[in-house]
């Protein structure tokens, strides 16, 4: 199970929504006779812990162990499989030492590196964000408005794992909306890359499109787009560069730099969200020009927000009549419109009507390629750029590399350290781990570095190569990188010496089964498939891909609403447990819908969970051991260890525990007293969702081991082939009940089946109007 955050308000009913199904996979794999390892730890570090540390005015040194305390109190309550000798806690030196290991290994295979980038800043909590992290332009933990800085930040170089983290989830037992998702996020796209030449704007600066007539050029610039749409390329009309791209400033002339710097300084205090999705379109012109490789005109260059420098390029080529953002750009700047696609119907003159066309259809106002279709088009313009040495088919992806500083306090120190004479140099490992200090003052500030950064103490460090004075990197690293590796870390956890043991790995891992939250389908699961990636490529691991099988659990509401603190609708596990015990807890959490969809929690749906393990209990204690038993309460018996036997290892919990109430219906109907053999089976089947109460049940059945060292009870196929069935009986359409009748019954025998039932043949009245008799399957008499 995916480890949790261990929160102050401690654990909430939707971690234990998700561990209890967990441990129910696990619990029935012990029964299958599978050796089962079910580890858990915590996720510990991070912005949550710190912000919340802040609030309350407690060292987060302090305030973390409370917590896990009363998580680990919690969660022995719960009644886990868990092998809490092999659990983990990502603020432990003894873990971020690893952690730190992991760093090293990435950088001296050269994919960490260190850079200036674009960034999202919030104001309030001083620290980086993540696109993921921004709501509407505000920081998603405080509400702040957020902009963007460029900071000197630490990176790890997953884009060049694109292909392989795409290709790879074709092998993956996860869910379609899982893959997908992450699809979405690696975001490929085959196009062209292409190149336009910057010209002197002097050479015509009275037109935006007109031919080349001088090859003087303002220093040979280029500018490269990327596009899937080099079809169009007849159409673009103008250039759009983010106002970071590094050639703003060199291609902008005199009388418009002022203009320029002035809307740069505008989008620079602007998140990277909020330049996404804001439908204004606002830019401006920097004087400077462009020749479209595909026919020579001039086209204007601007710089506008809309771009980012994150995506492709960092610039693109404009095409009004065919993109939806470029023709709104287009019209509220006066730019042209051309229209190089015609759809059917239309003609090279057809005029726009107030949008873009953006259909299917053949090239026009495209010279030689005037009636290609566009698919057709796409590959062809794409090879005669490339001859024209203009342009080239590449594949892009939207995955940029992951960003992995942190401007805080509370996180594992990232082991550089910089030195005057020798430059960056890693930490050698035999002195990690890096240990965070306790600090008092560990406040972040409006600076844009590290808490850390205000302890000379800590970071002058003598040089591990030449011995003179240098300075500890004070940025710490990213908490995904805390998790993006913490499986491997499970069955080596006693080991001192080594992140992993090889041999353990190669037995426990990869993991069989991982359940966690949709809310990681992207980032948790795919960093942790790339740094496997690395380790496995390093030659440390024997796999590539960490979790064999991934589903997702659903959400826990409450009445009908989102749980929230302010609506007083939380569920406290700790109330429930002590009023209805765990077992009841346990299961009701499991009856309450799909497992992958979560459920609705009410009170008043509890007691008959409590009311089912209640008569399991009563029907153990009151079983007959003497005679035999009884053979239509066996074929429903058998019925169900199938259904259960089924549902289980789908997730289907809701069902499993539906079919098992059903069967205890049929097993004391009429209050009869059941044969061992007619309940000792169930004991079994429950254990999973009830383990306290089938240990008890299973000892008083005379056994002396554990209920999960049974067997798993095995179906009759034959008992499954039943010689009746129910038949629905209705009156004047209404159904009233049903009856066990034999197969194949006639009309006759089944109206006196009727009448020799107490509780449906006190509805027959005198004789029926009307008899409507469906063999195999419904009475029903007009009366």
């Amino acid at each position: 199970m995916m480890f949790p955050y261990p929160s102050a308000e401690g654990l909430h009913v939707g971690n234990l929504f998700a561990f209890t199904g967990c441990d129910i996979y696990a619990r029935f794999q012990r029964l299958q006779g599978h050796t089962v390892f079910e580890p858990l730890g915590y996720d510990a570090f991070g912005i949550h812990s710190e912000n919340f540390a802040l609030k309350v005015g407690v060292h987060p040194m302090e305030l973390i162990p409370r917590n896990i305390a009363n998580f680990r109190r919690q969660l022995d309550r719960a009644g886990l499989m868990v092998d809490w000798t092999h659990s983990v806690d990502t603020t432990d030196p003894d873990y971020y030492k690893w952690t730190q290991w992991v760093f090293l290994q990435l950088y001296e295979q050269g994919l960490a590196y260190k850079k200036a980038a674009a960034v999202n800043w919030c104001p309030s909590c001083k620290t980086v964000l993540a696109n993921e992290q921004v709501e509407g332009g505000a920081c998603e933990r405080c509400g702040t408005m957020v902009e963007q800085r460029f900071l000197e930040q630490w990176f790890f170089r997953i884009s060049g794992f694109a292909e392989r983290l795409l290709g790879n989830l074709e092998t993956l037992d996860w869910s379609e909306t899982t893959k997908q998702a992450q699809r979405n996020w690696i975001g490929r796209s085959e196009g062209a890359r292409l190149r336009f030449r910057v010209l002197d704007p002097l050479a015509d600066a009275g037109s935006s499109a007109v031919s080349v007539t001088s090859e003087v050029t303002t220093g040979g610039a280029e500018i490269e787009v990327f596009t899937t749409r080099p079809d169009t390329i007849f159409g673009a009309t103008y250039l759009v560069l983010a106002p970071e791209h590094p050639l703003v400033h060199a291609v902008t002339t005199a009388d418009e730099r002022a203009a320029v710097e002035a809307y740069r300084a505008a989008a620079a205090k602007q998140d990277l969200i909020t330049r996404k999705t804001s439908k204004e379109k606002t830019g401006v012109f920097t004087g400077a020009y462009a020749a479209n490789p595909a026919n020579g005109e001039l086209i204007p260059i601007w710089i506008a927000d809309y771009v980012l420098m994150e995506y492709g390029t960092g610039a693109i080529m404009a095409v009004p009549g065919h993109d939806e953002r470029d023709f709104e750009f287009a019209t509220k700047f006066g730019l042209p419109i051309v229209r190089v696609v015609a759809g059917e119907g239309e003609t090279a003159r057809t005029p726009f009507d107030g949008a873009p066309f953006v259909g299917e259809g053949v090239l026009v106002n495209s010279e030689e390629f005037d009636g290609l279709p566009v698919a057709e088009a796409i590959r062809a313009i794409s090879d005669w750029l490339e001859s024209r040495r203009a342009g080239m088919a590449v594949v892009n992806y939207r995955l940029h590399d992951w960003c992995i500083s942190r401007q805080r306090y509370w996180g594992p120190p990232i082991p550089i350290i910089y030195c005057d004479a020798c430059g960056t140099v890693p930490v050698p490992a035999e002195q990690l781990p890096v240990v965070l200090p306790n600090i008092p003052d560990f406040k972040p500030d409006d600076s844009g570095v590290s808490p850390l950064a205000r302890h000379e103490e800590w970071y002058r460090v003598p040089c591990p190569r030449c011995g003179a004075k240098a300075r500890r990197e004070t940025d710490v690293s990213d908490t995904f990188l805390d998790s993006a590796w913490y499986f491997l870390r499970y069955p080596s956890v006693p080991r001192a010496d080594v992140a992993f043991d090889r041999e353990l790995t190669k037995r426990w891992l990869p993991v069989t089964t991982y359940i966690g939250g949709n809310e990681h389908a992207v980032l948790h699961l795919l960093y942790a498939r790339f740094i496997t990636m690395v380790l496995h490529d390093q030659g440390l691991l024997d796999f590539e891909e960490p979790f064999t099988k991934f589903r997702a659990h659903g959400l826990i509401i409450r009445e009908g609403a989102k749980m929230s603190k302010s609506k007083g609708n939380v569920v406290n596990p700790d109330d429930y447990i002590d009023q209805w015990g765990a077992d009841t807890f346990r299961t009701y959490l499991m009856f309450l819908g799909p497992f992958e969809e979560g459920g609705d929690f009410r009170d008043a749906g509890i007691s008959g969970v409590k009311r089912f393990l209640d008569r399991l209990w009563a029907s153990v204690r009151d079983h007959a051991a003497g005679g035999t038993a009884d053979t239509e309460v066996m074929r429903k018996l058998h019925a169900t260890i199938k259904k259960v036997g089924e549902d289980v290892p789908a997730l289907s919990y809701n069902t499993a525990i539906a079919a098992m109430m059903e069967y205890m219906n049929t097993l004391r109907k009429g209050e009869r007293t059941p044969h061992r053999a007619e309940v000792e089976p169930l004991v079994v089947l429950v254990a999973p969702f009830a383990p306290h109460i089938a240990e008890e049940l299973w000892e008083m059945l005379g056994h002396r081991s554990s209920v999960f060292d049974a067997p798993w009870p095995a179906y009759d196929p034959a008992l499954l082939a039943s010689d009746t069935f129910e038949l629905v009986v209705q009156f004047n359409g209404k159904t009233r009940g049903t009856l066990t009748v034999a197969k194949g019954i006639a009309q006759a025998d089944a109206l006196s089946a009727l009448r020799g039932d107490a509780a449906l043949g006190r509805f027959l009245t005198g004789e029926p109007k009307k008899v409507i008799f469906v063999p195999g399957r419904l009475l029903n008499l007009v009366l």
